[in-house]
């Protein structure tokens, strides 16, 4: 809900609204112009909340503190919100036992971090026409050498270049659930 959005007062277009007061009880469902004397005895503004809801919402409260406390939410989703990339690591078939180890403790990093790893054996040539169960086998010996525990958002299947994989950090449980076991 963005504030540019939100009308008040006048520019409220229903005829009837349920209100909430400023102390948050509930005023029920009463005419555009009683909510507006309400908010003008109260010293306030009519904020429409929930436009979309039969009938709409309308908080009586100063707009002031309705866009703080709005902005204030805002910025707490945004701290919150973790963006993901989907990392790529390429091997392959003759990739030596080294260079396959320096590609797993990348992919180990990244999975640390929380980012999706794209993997893709790559395949030239001959290589293209050899048997996809062969080719699998060799995807997953890669993938039983990563350490960080995972779980593979996309099943092992055929691509432009290859064949490829896409594994996302596993989940781990959570502290509160294993108090909870305790305690019983």
């Amino acid at each position: 809900m963005k504030v540019e959005n939100t009308r008040i007062n006048r520019e409220i277009r229903a005829s009837e609204l349920r209100v909430v007061g400023p102390d948050g009880a509930n005023l029920g469902v009463i005419s555009l112009a009683e909510a507006i004397k309400a908010a003008g005895d109260a010293n306030l503004d009519l904020i429409e909340i929930s436009p979309n809801a039969k009938p709409p919402v309308a908080k009586v409260m100063d707009y002031g503190k309705f866009q703080y406390e709005l902005k204030k939410k805002m910025s707490e989703a945004k701290a919150k919100a973790h963006v993901t990339e989907t990392k790529v690591v390429q091997i392959k078939i003759g990739t030596g036992s080294h260079d396959l180890n320096l590609k797993r403790k990348r992919v180990d990093e990244w999975l640390g971090v929380g980012h999706r790893v794209k993997v893709d054996l790559f395949l030239w040539g001959r290589y293209k026409y050899m048997e996809f169960s062969f080719l699998k086998e060799r995807l997953e010996k890669f993938l039983d050498l990563i350490e960080t525990e995972y779980k593979i958002a996309e099943e092992i299947k055929k691509s432009p270049k290859g064949i490829s994989t896409t594994i996302e950090r596993a989940k781990a449980i959570k502290p509160k659930e294993e108090k909870k076991d305790e305690n019983k």
